[in-house]
């Protein structure tokens, strides 16, 4: 065989292997620039405990690499939906309009790449144990690529765990701000609330009152019905109560057949139509004891600014006072 020939099929052999080399090692570094990227994500998830800030963790991470504008999602089993966008204004708005409308409807009613209202639509299913749940990204005017895509997946995978992880943790975490028995909010959540209720009433000059309520004849129910039965009118009374109210208002269990209600932007006299229905409401459920018919006595507050919370409750709880000792069954007014 010629000598040239044999050199230049070394050539190309050396050639070859080169390339296949530095394709190979190109392929390496690709993997360990996204084994990187995938483990920073790790990172930042490990000491994550609630929903909101994973998902908005989670889509500030992935900005850096891919553009979008909107990632939410949705568990309707543990009936948790929240999302996080980087849009502002009208723009905002409608992402989280169309992303709240996507989660909410049948998974395959919009194909994955779809275009609507201005956005690309991607959506993914999670699957982690006991925790299934829906995520939905919108991109602007672009439709992701199979990396991308591929991407995501990968990091979808590292996601699941801490997603589980911190529906649990909020879980739990609303257990201990809950009733047991009635499923209000207790004593912690107004302990939590209140000081912020009363900065608000303080910062923009707007009414805020305070009312104490507490059942009449409740004790006759436990004494001749028994405890289990004291119980079940409990659950009926918060039942009625809860259906009066409003959405800005706090009503909260503080123990026994105690309860508190925060009425902000309510003056005094609001407030004592507000509560009149209550009683009424209590008087409608027509329970009788041998002391006379269940009902709510209520004593209302307003908050001043030289008043401390403290002097503030034991002053409804004075009013409240009154209102039993006029016969109950009744509002009572500073």
């Amino acid at each position: 065989m010629n000598v040239k020939i044999l050199d230049d099929q070394v050539d190309l052999q050396v050639a070859s292997t080169m390339e296949n080399l530095l394709t190979e090692l190109f392929h390496y570094r690709l993997q360990a620039e996204k084994l990187q990227k995938i483990n920073a994500l790790y990172q930042r998830m490990a000491g994550i405990l609630d929903l909101p800030s994973m998902i908005e963790t989670y889509s500030i991470w992935l900005m850096e690499f891919i553009d979008h504008e909107l990632i939410g999602y949705h568990n309707p089993d543990r009936q948790r939906m929240h999302m996080f966008c980087s849009s502002h204004g009208p723009k905002r708005r409608e992402a989280i309009q169309l992303a709240q409308e996507i989660l909410e409807q049948p998974l395959n009613q919009l194909p994955n790449g779809a275009r609507t209202a201005g956005f690309t639509v991607h959506q993914w299913v999670l699957n982690p144990v006991d925790c299934e749940g829906r995520l939905v990204i919108l991109t602007e005017g672009k439709t992701m690529v199979e990396d991308e895509l591929q991407f995501i997946d990968e990091s979808l995978a590292i996601m699941a765990e801490p997603l589980k992880r911190a529906l649990e943790y909020e879980e739990i975490f609303a257990q201990a701000r809950r009733d047991s028995l009635t499923g209000m909010p207790n004593r912690f959540v107004f302990e939590d609330r209140i000081n912020g209720m009363v900065e608000q009433a303080r910062r923009y000059n707007r009414p805020l009152t305070l009312a104490a309520l507490d059942l009449d004849h409740f004790k006759a129910v436990n004494d001749t019905m028994g405890h289990l039965m004291g119980d079940q009118v409990l659950k009926q009374v918060a039942a009625a109560l809860k259906r009066e109210i409003r959405l800005t208002d706090l009503l909260v269990r503080m123990g026994g057949d105690e309860f508190l209600l925060v009425l902000p932007d309510t003056n005094l006299q609001d407030a004592k139509f507000l509560t009149e229905r209550l009683c009424l409401a209590v008087e409608q459920l027509n329970i009788e004891t041998k002391a006379g018919k269940l009902a709510i006595s209520i004593g209302l507050a307003e908050w001043q600014p030289d008043m401390t919370i403290q002097t503030w409750l034991e002053q409804a709880d004075d009013i409240l006072y009154q209102a039993k000792a006029s016969g109950g069954a009744q509002v009572a007014i500073q």
